[in-house]
């Protein structure tokens, strides 16, 4: 994937917005995806997972790789 806006960047985005982690999980970074998938899980439980959500999505749509 070549930069921020590219499109696999933007797939990438996009998939995170659905499911956190995901983005990144197609940008081969393993261990991020978990731990966001994981921290979303867990922060939803008390109306926190937003937060993980929303960043999830803004780091895969700004991955250079």
């Amino acid at each position: 994937m070549s930069g921020q806006g590219s499109a696999g960047n933007v797939i990438a985005a996009l998939a995170s917005f659905f499911i956190p982690g995901l983005g990144q999980l197609l940008q081969g970074r393993l261990l991020k995806a978990a731990f966001q998938f994981v921290m979303a899980t867990v922060l939803w439980i008390i109306w926190m997972g937003w937060i993980i959500h929303l960043w999830s999505t803004l780091d895969a749509a700004t991955f250079k790789a």
